[in-house]
């Protein structure tokens, strides 16, 4: 194990938490509905975040920009030189709707007081050369709440923009790129948001954990090892609408039971699987009255996998069930795939400087830190198209996440951000 790198005292370090609890309950109350949290993409909450996360950049000496995707930046550079490579450090800060105040948030504010210890070695000559820039990155559109495409910010970022994206649309019909116009930035432009592989040494990235691995172990940090292959799809069963009182069960052709059935096939199948989490998040039956058979029934499947392959296989066991339970009901089915994203495996380098920023958190002779793939998609699944990633996870009670009950301790924000800042300084050195 290296030695540890990090002079920062511990009250610095505690003030450093204090003020990330602080901030993200300040973040809370940025939201479009009143008593809930809520701050989807291109939205007039979207444009306040990104003017407090500018302010707070500014406040460690940061320069600071909002990118042709909405993305806030800000870039520390080191005393030698302005066009040094970067280490982009940070996550999101829109939510899903009734969201908690962490999620995304906490890596966001915790890559600034990271930069905050680190800025005397990357401004002071007595200290070694820093290698390379920092930039803390503020994605805007992790989650994909508003027009049902998540990762728009960081795919941006990727250079793997859609032009099809152009075309979504929200609960209101409003187009993506209607909203893009109306939010002041330029569609035409969004191609300049785009970072070339030569300008980043990584994305290393703090979270937390959207289960309950860590909180079970009695552990505080991780490293991640991956982020989950993902799947989604829509699924349409169709039957027969008919009478409810006078069509006899030997004539029904009941689109909901089928519908049901294959809902808890999913869960039967990926239960007996390692690692590979099915979910059936909504079910809609039509024409919905209360006195005629289901015809018709829409549902989604959320499929995830450590592993693209096992996720597959998975995939394949499920449409086998599906057949032999529309084919006894006298049903019909059919799927729609609506989104696909490879899994994204974490750099070795990046898993052992985590690795080491953990272990300068812990007693001498610590046993390794434990090493999870995250079941939950990030960021860093579309930064991995033009730079190595790395991820840390921090405790979080329970698991829950999602959810205004997630929860993440002062204390452990403090580890995290020691454990985090250690990593940087582990990255370069080895540089």
């Amino acid at each position: 194990m290296a030695s540890p790198l990090l002079d920062a005292s511990p009250d610095a370090i505690a003030a450093a938490a204090r003020r990330v609890m602080a901030r993200c309950d300040e973040l809370a109350r940025v939201t479009a509905t009143p008593g809930e949290i809520e701050r989807v993409y291109l939205s007039p909450e979207h444009a306040r975040v990104n003017r407090l996360a500018a302010e707070w950049m500014r406040e460690i000496g940061m320069r600071t920009w909002q990118d042709a995707a909405g993305n806030q930046l800000g870039r520390l550079d080191p005393a030698q030189t302005r066009e040094a490579p970067a280490l982009m450090l940070g996550s999101h800060l829109d939510t899903v709707l009734d969201a908690g105040r962490f999620d995304g948030i906490v890596g966001v504010l915790m890559g600034l007081e990271v930069v905050r210890l680190l800025r005397r070695r990357a401004d002071d000559a007595s200290f070694s050369p820093f290698p390379f820039a920092l930039e803390v990155v503020a994605f805007s559109d992790e989650e994909g709440t508003r027009f049902g495409k998540a990762l728009l910010g960081s795919s941006a970022v990727a250079g793997t923009w859609d032009e099809d994206w152009w075309d979504l649309v929200d609960a209101d019909d409003v187009t993506l790129r209607r909203a893009f116009l109306e939010f002041g930035l330029d569609p035409a432009r969004i191609g300049e948001a785009a970072r070339h592989p030569d300008e980043l040494v990584g994305y290393l990235e703090a979270h937390i954990e959207q289960g309950p691995e860590l909180d079970r172990r009695g552990e505080s940090l991780a490293v991640v090892s991956s982020i989950a292959s993902a799947r989604r799809f829509q699924l349409e069963v169709e039957g027969e609408a008919r009478h409810a009182g006078g069509t006899p069960y030997d004539m029904r052709r009941d689109a909901l039971l089928g519908a049901s059935e294959a809902a808890l096939a999913v869960e039967r199948i990926c239960r007996a699987e390692h690692h590979i989490i099915g979910t059936v998040g909504q079910f809609e039956a039509f024409p919905g009255a209360v006195n005629v058979v289901p015809g018709e029934v829409r549902f989604s499947l959320d499929l995830r996998g450590e592993f693209d392959g096992e996720r597959d296989r998975v995939w394949g066991a499920i449409t086998n069930d599906l057949d032999m339970i529309m084919g006894r009901r006298g049903l019909r089915w059919r799927a729609r795939e609506v989104h696909s994203a490879p899994a994204a495996h974490c750099a070795p380098l990046f898993q052992d400087i985590v690795r080491e920023g953990i272990l300068a958190t812990l007693p001498p002779g610590a046993d390794d830190p434990a090493v999870i793939f995250s079941r939950a998609g990030h960021d860093g699944m579309a930064l991995g198209a033009i730079t190595d990633i790395g991820m840390l996870f921090l405790r979080n009670p329970d698991g829950v996440s999602h959810h205004p009950d997630e929860s993440v301790s002062s204390a452990d924000v403090a580890l995290g951000i020691r454990a985090l800042a250690e990593a940087v300084l582990q990255l370069a050195a080895d540089r």
